[in-house]
């Protein structure tokens, strides 16, 4: 199977996570969690969107050349930071673009409704890193675009309706 940069592309609570550590498992990948890394080193200074914006930013300038080096080491590599705008998935696709390796754009299409109860059910259980509010689901949504064509991704598309469970 040949190396290849697996990247997510989803809403808050859309399942991004789980199907990073599925896939993570099924193509025998290393998996990189955005999420447990902005906790572990910035889990005090995240308290608002422009604080996750900055201590991204931190996160992927180390992070890009390492995830890099570990595919051009032929280790595949599932990426779980939010591929949910340009900028984000032109930053990801530079470094499948750097180690000369394919990648796969795996999108989640959920709807926002399903998106903010899932939220709140996850809010709820105490399980994750983050507990976003609704206000910020809100906030980070309007800034959500679906992969378009002219970013030249190869692209798998989760529709909702063949994700629920029967």
């Amino acid at each position: 199977m040949p190396v290849t940069l697996h990247l997510i592309c989803g809403k808050i609570a859309a399942g991004k996570s789980t199907l990073a550590a599925n896939l993570a498992q099924a193509n025998d990948a290393v998996l990189i969690a955005e999420d447990t890394w902005l906790s572990a080193l910035f889990g005090d200074q995240m308290q608002t969107v422009a604080d996750y914006v900055r201590c991204s930013a931190k996160l992927q300038a180390i992070m890009g050349p390492h995830i890099t080096a570990l595919l051009q080491s032929g280790v595949p590599v599932v990426l779980d930071f939010p591929a949910n705008t340009r900028a984000n998935r032109a930053w990801m696709r530079g470094i499948s673009d750097a180690a000369g390796l394919g990648h796969v754009l795996h999108y989640l299409d959920v709807p926002d409704d399903v998106c903010r109860a899932r939220l709140r059910a996850r809010n709820a259980a105490g399980a994750h890193e983050f507990a976003a509010t609704d206000a910020q689901f809100e906030m980070v949504t309007r800034h959500f675009l679906p992969p378009q064509p002219d970013e030249g991704f190869t692209v798998k598309h989760y529709a909702h309706s063949i994700m629920r469970k029967t």
